[in-house]
């Protein structure tokens, strides 16, 4: 019986190897269709995306609805101070809140004071999600913020499709339903827009460097805000599009650096000639015998 099974083996191997050497030296043997490559664009993410429209004007006169559920207008949170613009949705399971966390992080570590120097407006881009949501997610974001009276600083809404459709355009803001997951996919990025609501900055990603999001708010305000040195930063520091962040202006430190030497070497010309008359005028003081 052990005979019979060994012999059957060994021809089962030799008939596999002979198919083997059948396909020819340089053909390789048939195996499965691979899957998905793990590199490959899931098509849907074809459509997630920003668009940068930098200086663009967003619509002021579209219709939402807050926290509170009143009726509001978008152009009311404008015309005083720059605005902070987060596209988010509340029941989002993980990025939209790492955006709301990120910004408040960055926010936490200014001195610059949330509706003193800047707002903050939060808009659902899914307009199935009603104002308890909202008046939820407000609620925990200034509680983290932590700083008293921020309460109207932070604005909340929700909205129709399209009104929601015409502010997402307006600022490049693309994103899409995933049915397969019941989710929305989406960019993560906080937007800076000027009193007046067109778009200055972009911020990427769910980290917010404090730096480039104080010289995002003190350029969105042409200067209204912020200091002295704010102002020095922005001369030296430039905002690269490509990744939203501030950057070294090389030949703007280039020139700050020339002014500044050449200030230095003046103030010590001027302080030995100064120095030299003194000197003189106490030698012919001591010569004349008169002081």
């Amino acid at each position: 019986m052990t005979r019979k099974f060994l012999t059957a083996a060994l021809l089962m191997l030799a008939a596999t190897a002979t198919a083997a050497f059948a396909q020819g030296p340089g053909e390789p043997l048939s195996v499965p269709m691979p899957g998905t490559p793990a590199t490959a664009q899931l098509a849907i993410l074809k459509d997630v995306r920003i668009d940068q429209r930098l200086n663009a004007p967003i619509p002021l006169d579209l219709n939402f609805v807050d926290e509170n559920s009143r009726d509001v207008v978008l152009g009311s949170y404008f015309g005083k101070r720059p605005v902070v613009l987060a596209l988010v949705y509340y029941q989002c399971p993980m990025l939209c809140t790492l955006v709301l966390n990120g910004l408040v992080s960055s926010l936490d570590t200014m001195n610059l004071t949330a509706g003193k120097d800047f707002d903050v407006v939060v808009v659902s881009f899914n307009p199935g999600e009603p104002p308890s949501l909202a008046a939820n997610a407000k609620a925990t974001t200034v509680k983290r913020y932590g700083r008293p009276g921020s309460e109207t600083a932070f604005h909340f809404l929700t909205g129709r499709q399209e009104s929601i459709k015409a502010l997402a355009d307006a600022v490049g803001f693309h994103y899409a339903w995933d049915p397969a997951i019941n989710q929305y996919a989406h960019p993560a990025a906080i937007t800076i827009l000027t009193p007046a609501g067109h778009v200055s900055r972009y911020l990427f990603g769910v980290d917010y460097a404090p730096r480039d999001l104080r010289l995002a708010l003190v350029e969105a305000s042409d200067g209204k805000v912020g200091t002295v040195v704010d102002q020095a930063l922005l001369y030296c520091y430039h905002y690269d599009p490509f990744t939203g962040k501030y950057g070294v202006a090389l030949m703007s430190m280039i020139r700050l650096a020339g002014v500044a030497t050449v200030l230095v070497v003046g103030g010590g010309i001027f302080l030995a000639l100064r120095r030299e008359r003194r000197q003189a005028n106490a030698a012919a003081a001591a010569a004349t015998g008169t002081r």
